[in-house]
């Protein structure tokens, strides 16, 4: 299987340097490695060219941290121009939604003008290169993401983790767009009337790793072989053995992520 999201380089080396080479024996192919700024890109380079094929890089701007200034904007792009080729997709991106709502509970006022901005020249970028997009954007900030994915003519988005309205989920179905599952799915009944609703073929399995979960895992470290859980918990909802799920969630993140066109670099 393939994780469609997580963040490689948050890991502590010491378990990077016993999680990465026992991938294989978990049944685990490749991961989608997401980067929250400059300096998380160039880690997530580096394990990139120390694990490739089984690592395959997104570089971004996370959306839950202070927008970065222009000159910092700037020296982010221009370091990702130089590595466009060998990106996977452009990520992790988006809109700033828990980060809002904690300012909203201190009773702060919260200007979101620059993360669209920032978003707004992320998503050029990514249809400037034809890249993938990994989005970071629930709730009613999917709908804003909808209308800057439509502005740049972006059909290859992947929406993480997501949860949000009816309006939103129908929007993002009627565009083809991606969503991926955590190991929430295996205890979470909002999640799993999503994973109903979703189109089979539209669904990967994630674990946005090293973020800890709840349930039957608790107390355990994130590891990219869950995804084989959320695929069993999937499969389980739509109808599907546990081979079929892992089968058909690992083709689609293929799909998306265009890894046989990776390989071939």
């Amino acid at each position: 299987m393939i994780d469609a999201h997580l963040h490689l380089e948050q890991y502590p080396v010491p378990e990077l340097e016993e999680l990465l080479p026992e991938l294989p024996r978990h049944g685990v192919e490749a991961v989608v490695a997401v980067s929250m700024n400059l300096d998380s890109c160039i880690r997530t380079q580096q394990l990139a060219a120390r694990y490739p094929q089984r690592v395959l890089p997104a570089y971004g701007y996370h959306p839950e941290q202070p927008p970065p200034g222009e000159a910092e904007l700037a020296v982010l792009l221009a370091w990702m121009e130089e590595h466009a080729s060998s990106m996977a997709a452009v990520g992790e991106i988006g809109l700033p939604y828990y980060r809002r709502m904690e300012a909203v509970k201190r009773g702060e006022s919260f200007d979101m003008e620059p993360y669209i901005r920032l978003l707004d020249a992320l998503l050029a970028f990514a249809a400037r290169h034809r890249k993938p997009v990994v989005l970071h954007a629930v709730y009613e900030d999917a709908l804003l993401a909808c209308d800057l994915l439509d502005k740049h003519c972006i059909r290859d988005a992947h929406f993480h983790w997501f949860k949000g309205p009816e309006a939103a989920v129908a929007r993002m179905i009627g565009h083809g767009y991606y969503i991926s599952f955590t190991p929430d799915i295996v205890y979470e009944p909002e999640i799993q009337a999503l994973a109903r609703r979703y189109p089979p073929q539209l669904v990967m399995a994630e674990t946005d790793g090293p973020w800890p979960f709840e349930g039957p895992f608790s107390g355990r470290r994130t590891h990219p072989a869950m995804i084989r859980d959320v695929a069993a918990a999937w499969g389980e909802l739509r109808g599907y053995s546990a081979d079929q799920a892992e089968h058909m969630l690992t083709a689609n993140t293929a799909r998306f992520y265009r890894v046989s066109a990776l390989r071939s670099l």
